[in-house]
């Protein structure tokens, strides 16, 4: 018996290849499913069965692709209707054979009403492990609010309600050595405050994960609904992704890995009106970018930002990257459903600034710089673009909070004839921010680089003169 976790960390998602005698199955595959093809060839084995356990919200799964390239089946729980294409919808309780090892569908609505969990047997016939989807994370729960952005008659406390029902009668009773195995862990959005560990034993979670202690249903539905916030715009749109299908990922990367000389690029950005998105890093962009291009950078949260700040999924999309990363950036746009890439900047920005084409620049200081300036000049305009959480737990006394989360909300705060310093927590989302604005006409923002951690660990700034360490106290 084999069982593997394949981690994702940009999407903080976890899919599964389980395989016993010459038989695998997959569990919530990601968009690109060569990977799990390729290790099952390399094993000598035939992937079975596609089992999701939900449609997910925050990427789109590989389901489509990689049944239809093994004639494995997609397996759903029921009350998984109106697909647009083949699965099986099984029964609660319905099994399945994979090799020498036996998976028992278990029916869990709460997190969306088709949400199942994937209960595992050994070669003995022991429980082994359960796959839980968003049903159950690692210190955590599902966010019961998502299915009912798609589907009119829910409402979260209806969906917590029946979450409530499904791990005190389905997962609470089993075996607490049983593995659990979420989808995902801490970052993604799914959830309320998961752990950064993606695995643990169903007993520990039993003693230790808040949604599992004794309280009435009324009590649960208050806690798991309390301090959600608004979950990213394009999450509907990845559910019916997931729901009615989608293009092959071969036909979004021979699309999209289509490399352009610069005036082609330029062309394209002008004619199309194509998003020109440059994915490097926050510094390197400062130094000299496209007009009117905006920085979300590879290496962070890239797929969740994208999905934050470009609302339509069928938006075009020319990439600027670093040389070597254009396909890795388009299959990412692609695992949260933005399939129109059309073409990347080939040589990278190097090769725009080499042709002699405008180059645009911004301001980013040091904090060493930015508390020097603060010293000599008094008080100055401060963004602190966080989240409000984050901002309520610790600010610079004096700035205002203009979370990127709602930038077209704030940046209603901005005007465009004052200068503001702008930070985050570490330098990605500021840039995010300022750049942004920029493209959209706002010239006098300067970044803080380091963000509020740098500004903390700075000498030359005074935290305890400069920062307020709570306002909730």
């Amino acid at each position: 018996m084999k069982i593997e976790q394949i981690y994702t960390g940009c999407l903080a998602q976890g899919a599964y290849y389980i395989e016993s005698n010459g038989e695998a199955a997959i569990i919530d595959p990601l968009r690109e499913v060569q990977p799990y093809i390729d290790q099952a060839q390399k094993n000598n084995s035939k992937i079975k069965y596609v089992f999701e356990t939900h449609f997910h919200a925050d990427f789109v799964s590989g389901h489509q692709d990689l049944s239809a390239k093994t004639g494995a089946p997609i397996v759903y729980g029921p009350t998984a209707m109106k697909l647009g294409f083949d699965a099986i919808i099984a029964e609660d309780g319905q099994e399945f054979k994979v090799g020498n090892l036996k998976i028992k569908l278990i029916h869990t609505p709460g997190h969306t009403m088709e949400s199942s969990c994937y209960l595992l047997y050994n070669e003995e016939g022991k429980e082994e492990a359960i796959f839980t989807g968003d049903t159950l994370f690692i210190g955590d729960v599902g966010r019961p609010d998502l299915a009912q952005k798609v589907i009119a008659d829910l409402t979260q406390e209806k969906l917590a309600g029946h979450l409530y029902d499904s791990l005190r009668n389905k997962i609470m009773p089993l075996s607490d050595d049983l593995i659990v195995y979420p989808a995902h862990g801490a970052g993604s959005a799914c959830g309320k405050n998961m752990s950064k560990e993606t695995s643990d034993t169903l007993g520990n979670q039993k003693k230790t994960n808040y949604a599992l202690q004794e309280m009435t249903k009324e009590e649960f539905i208050k806690e798991v609904i309390t301090g959600l916030t608004p979950p990213p715009a394009y999450f509907p749109q990845n559910v019916m992704m997931n729901i009615q299908g989608y293009d092959s990922i071969d036909e979004v990367l021979k699309r999209g890995v289509n490399p352009l000389s610069p005036a082609a690029f330029e062309a394209a950005a002008n004619e199309t009106g194509a998003v020109v998105l440059d994915t490097r890093d926050a510094q390197s962009f400062a130094k000299g970018f496209i007009p009117n291009s905006i920085n979300i950078g590879i290496e962070g949260s890239f797929a969740v930002w994208v999905g934050a700040m470009i609302p339509d999924l069928k938006q075009e999309i020319l990439v600027v990257a670093d040389k070597g990363m254009e396909e890795e950036v388009i299959t990412r746009l692609a695992r949260v459903g933005y399939d129109y890439s059309i073409g990347y900047l080939d040589g990278g920005f190097d090769s725009w600034k080499e042709d002699g084409r405008e180059v645009d620049t911004l301001t980013s200081l040091t904090v060493d710089e930015f508390a020097e300036l603060q010293k000599n000049q008094g008080d100055v305009n401060i963004l602190d673009v966080r989240k409000n959480s984050e901002f309520l737990s610790e600010h610079i006394i004096g700035a205002e909070n203009a979370p990127l989360d709602y930038i077209n909300e704030s940046m209603l705060q901005v005007d465009k004839n004052k200068t503001y310093y702008v930070h985050c927590a570490g330098g990605y989302r500021s840039m995010i921010f300022a750049s942004i604005l920029k493209a959209r006409g706002y010239d006098n923002l300067i970044d803080i680089k380091g963000g509020f951690k740098a500004l903390k660990e700075s000498e030359k700034f005074n935290v305890s003169e400069y920062v307020c360490p709570s306002t909730l106290l």
